[in-house]
């Protein structure tokens, strides 16, 4: 399994980070290890006095793929979950600064948060691009999101994607996230839901 992951996906989050809107996605990787384990805590790395939250859609690859044309996208994918991007960003700041590869900010153990339950789409109406979803850090609404802000649908994903790299059973897409990114604290407790669903419970140590 390998987890992809889109940046800057919704504009109003690429203008709060001070990011110009892309004009084709950006993606980047993260390694099965960044898993947070599910109902364990999430623990707070000692190297880094930053680290954020980013809630995502994420969509479960149903079958393999490669050079997906976009009237078959949507044949990959039917169900869809929750996910937290966690970031260190004071580190990703400083990789950035110096032309680096900035991984180290985004692949660390736990900074992947997948719900452990994925729903049908059917279930949720079937559009991908009509699906809401919120965060709430200590029971307040921090980030709240719906698919159809995206800048790349979910199917052109697919598509741009599977052109670089085989799509394969199981592989997780974490599609952006939206505005209201922000830090965490130890105590800190953030809870996904999706459509009225909930997803996760993660609690910061």
């Amino acid at each position: 399994m390998k987890i992809i992951c889109i940046g800057r996906n919704y504009k109003l989050h690429a203008e709060e980070l001070g990011h110009q809107v892309p004009t084709e996605p950006l993606f980047f990787l993260k390694p099965d290890s960044s898993v947070l384990t599910r109902k364990h805590a999430f623990y707070l790395p000692d190297w880094t006095d930053d680290v954020q939250y980013e809630v995502e859609l994420v969509i479960k690859i149903s079958k393999l793929g490669k050079g997906i044309q976009k009237k078959f996208a949507s044949r990959y994918y039917s169900m869809v979950g929750l996910g937290i991007d966690f970031t260190a960003r004071d580190v990703q700041s400083e990789l950035k600064e110096k032309g680096h590869p900035w991984e180290k900010s985004k692949g660390f153990d736990g900074a992947a948060v997948v719900s452990h339950e994925f729903i049908p789409l059917n279930d949720l109406g079937g559009d991908i691009q009509k699906i809401k979803f919120e965060l709430k850090k200590n029971e307040e609404v921090v980030q709240s999101g719906d698919s159809s802000d995206m800048i790349f649908s979910v199917d052109d994903l697919i598509v741009y994607l599977s052109n670089y790299m085989t799509l394969k059973t199981g592989d997780l897409i974490f599609t952006g996230t939206p505005s209201g990114v922000g830090p965490i604290k130890k105590g800190d407790l953030l809870t996904g839901t999706l459509e009225g669903n909930h997803m996760f419970d993660v609690r910061v140590r």
